[in-house]
């Protein structure tokens, strides 16, 4: 479907604006689909991708620093998504006896084990997500929102 007809307006967008709202609305689209495809495993998106980098620490730990400079959205409120995600026992904050401004965060068993169960789950959603796409075309679309961004 056309973005014209999805946002529903007659006037004929200039081509960077209609990319640029098809962009965002896509965005949205995607993160919609995403929430709803976490919210069985009560996670959120933000959540998921703190844990997701921190299996990818391959257990040295990491600063909120690190994290957040990490992260697909800047956005996030780092601190608060730890938080929630040690309340949970998936990740452990260990704050530095000589320095109390450095902390430690690592992921916990319990963390991975949780990465484990829900993993297969994303790889299937987002193989279904993208399964309008040939292997071409979703390399050439990397390839293009890459030049975008630079």
């Amino acid at each position: 479907m056309r973005i014209e007809d999805i946002i529903k307006t007659q006037v004929q967008l200039p081509l960077s604006r209609k990319v640029i709202v098809n962009l965002l609305y896509t965005e949205n689209w995607i993160s919609d689909k995403i929430s709803a495809a976490l919210k069985q495993y009560d996670i959120s998106i933000q959540q998921f991708n703190v844990l997701r980098i921190l299996k990818g620490q391959k257990g040295k730990p990491a600063n909120l620093s690190t994290i957040q400079e990490r992260m697909v959205s800047k956005m996030s409120n780092t601190t608060r998504l730890v938080d929630k995600l040690i309340k949970k026992e998936y990740v452990s904050r260990v704050i530095c006896s000589s320095n109390r401004r450095k902390v430690e965060i690592t992921i916990t068993n319990k963390g991975l084990d949780f990465l484990s169960e829900v993993s297969p789950t994303m790889n299937k959603f987002e193989n279904e997500l993208t399964a309008n796409l040939t292997e071409e075309d979703l390399t050439l679309l990397n390839k293009l929102l890459n030049k975008l961004r630079t």
